[in-house]
């Protein structure tokens, strides 16, 4: 259930109130006794992740549809015989 921030407008009186979030808001301020109180609007929280499960992986942006395994790369065919090294010189 969140917290939520109160301040009268009329005495300037503040307080915090453990709501569900489907309760009606606080109206009457307990300091002054009016129909005053207005709900504060505050930032909130902020969210963080704490532990070993989180990834920057497991929110990757790209394509929608499912992750495939990689295929593996296939070895360059070895160089014929034939034909010469670059670089290399034969002087007879």
């Amino acid at each position: 259930m969140p917290t939520y921030q109160y301040q009268c407008k009329k005495c300037g009186h503040t307080l915090e109130e453990l709501q569900s979030m489907s309760d009606p808001p606080l109206v009457r301020c307990p300091a002054c006794e009016t129909d005053s109180l207005a709900r504060i609007m505050g930032t909130g929280a902020g969210l963080i992740f704490k532990g070993s499960g989180f990834y920057l992986t497991d929110y990757k942006k790209g394509s929608s549809s499912p992750a495939t395994t990689p295929t593996p790369k296939k070895p360059d065919p070895p160089a014929s015989p034939s034909t010469p090294a670059a670089g290399s010189s034969d002087t007879k």
